[in-house]
């Protein structure tokens, strides 16, 4: 077996140890992918290994690995003009910082996060990131900023759940009672 198959076996193993919610495991698989990607100088997608073993690694509680194994990643993206990986390493990043309560470290990276696939025209992405802030906002006590950004997240999603429906609709109720009913 040649490395660039090692590393797709590696990856879809580590992809289903996280989808059975086994992160120690994945973790462990996303690394040695990352590596096999680093000797074999494809920076890409040993970045992309690395931001998958961030999350893996969040996942299993190790917020301060995370954090360490996702650094620079979002400048390799940069640099690749991969302004979607970019967000999502930024996303990844902010997750670890929100994870280690560094809010406000946290917030920047996930509002860069936000205009970065607001760029990209990554709807659900950038829904997702809002639905992020939003829930940081609401545990520092910002009520208000919370509310305006779960609003612009749920306007930014194309297809909105049950649940969704009825908080966008609550939200909406709750705006034309603030500034009159047009």
């Amino acid at each position: 077996m040649d490395s660039s198959t090692d590393l797709v076996t590696l990856e879809n193993q580590a992809h289903e140890a996280f989808e059975n919610e086994d992160f120690e495991k994945a973790a462990d698989l996303f690394q040695r992918a990352a590596e096999i990607a680093f000797h074999g100088e494809d920076a890409l997608t040993a970045a992309e290994m690395q931001n998958n073993l961030s999350v893996s690694l969040l996942k299993a509680n190790h917020a301060a690995q995370a954090l360490e194994v996702v650094s620079g990643t979002d400048r390799v993206f940069e640099l690749a003009g991969d302004k979607r990986r970019q967000a999502m390493a930024y996303g990844n990043k902010a997750a670890a910082l929100e994870a280690l309560k560094r809010y406000d470290e946290a917030m920047a990276l996930y509002q860069k996060s936000a205009e970065l696939l607001k760029e990209t025209d990554e709807t659900e992405l950038r829904s997702y990131v809002l639905k992020s802030i939003s829930a940081l906002q609401m545990r520092q006590g910002k009520r208000l900023n919370a509310v305006v950004s779960m609003d612009a997240a749920l306007n930014s999603q194309k297809k909105l759940k049950f649940h969704e429906r009825i908080l966008k609709q609550l939200l909406d109720t709750a705006n034309k009672l603030m500034h009159g009913s047009k």
